[in-house]
């Protein structure tokens, strides 16, 4: 009898609430490609060069310091080229800068637990403080990691990025969010961890957090880590969130860091909007966005949600 070579179909799939689509496509990840982009930064030669080496910083007043002045952990200054500044009425903010270690060719994976829990406790610090300053309406806090994804910088760092300006498309989130709340009395994202950590998309749970990769993944092996019990910003995760969120965080960068690719990881937050559902998107950059996907808006995903949550979930015994 002749073998069949059967070849899995697309799937056009919808975001959980909003009106976005992906085109779930296996197929494409077979197709040839020509043209290679580097993925990380080349490492330091000489750790001094980095710009956030602690000799290069030293002087720099830190909005926050983990750890002895002498001898910091986790150091956040301000971003020394800012697109955002509290003087300017037409691009108002605060831009800030987290050195994630002093060590400049460690990557956040490579971290222990209880470090990268100390990153969290810090960014929940530095969100408690900046949400006090006047008109601040959304923060974003997000890390840039390699090339591909946007880091000109090799030294472990991320960003916080305050604003008096909400994205529409989180706007459009918020709404959607409500009238899911008034409509069906829960929260649609509490809703969403019920029902994913009972399908093939779950990753790894504890009493504390939910991880899995969501039904329509904009980004191949894009995954989410969401608090179970709802919260609306970081500064209301307890210790035990943290700690549960660095164990899965450290995992997932790790398998991220196997496959040799970079990759963005961000939190939205909308000040004064209790309805949010607090979660980290991780959006590995393996592919990238072209005519079809800048021209229509419907993304192409190569990588289905289900295939990547079977890789994540390798060595996730050990957490």
């Amino acid at each position: 009898m002749p073998k069949t070579n059967k070849q899995p179909k697309s799937e056009l799939r919808k975001d959980y609430i909003q009106d976005k689509y992906v085109i779930i496509a296996p197929r494409r990840g077979k197709r040839p490609h020509e043209i290679e982009v580097p993925h990380k930064i080349k490492s330091y030669d000489d750790p001094t060069k980095s710009v956030f080496h602690p000799k290069n910083v030293k002087d720099k007043k830190a909005t926050l310091t983990v750890g002895r002045e002498s001898n910091w952990k986790i150091k956040i200054i301000p971003n020394d080229f800012p697109a955002i500044t509290l003087d300017n009425s037409d691009a108002y903010g605060v831009q800030e800068v987290v050195i994630e270690t002093p060590d400049t060719n460690l990557e956040l994976e490579d971290l222990s637990v209880d470090h990268i829990t100390k990153l969290l406790e810090a960014y929940a610090e530095r969100t408690e403080e900046i949400q006090k300053i006047e008109n601040i309406q959304y923060i974003i806090i997000f890390k840039n990691d390699g090339g591909k994804a946007g880091a000109s910088i090799q030294h472990a760092h991320s960003q916080i990025f305050a604003t008096n300006f909400i994205p529409p498309h989180l706007m459009d989130k918020s709404h959607k969010q409500l009238s899911y709340i008034l409509k069906n009395g829960t929260c649609a994202y509490c809703d969403i961890i019920y029902k994913e950590m009972k399908g093939s998309r779950a990753v790894w749970e504890d009493k504390n957090v939910a991880c899995f990769t969501p039904y329509a993944s904009m980004h191949n092996y894009e995954c989410w880590i969401m608090p179970k019990i709802h919260k609306d910003n970081i500064t209301q995760l307890d210790k035990n969130e943290r700690k549960s969120f660095a164990k899965v965080l450290k995992h997932v960068l790790g398998r991220i860091g196997d496959l040799g690719l970079s990759y963005n990881y961000y939190f939205h937050q909308v000040a004064y909007d209790e309805n949010q559902h607090l979660y980290m998107k991780i959006t590995p950059r393996g592919s990238f966005w072209a005519g079809v996907e800048i021209g229509s808006g419907i993304i192409i995903n190569s990588i289905s949600p289900e295939d990547a949550a079977k890789f994540f979930k390798k060595g996730s015994d050990k957490i």
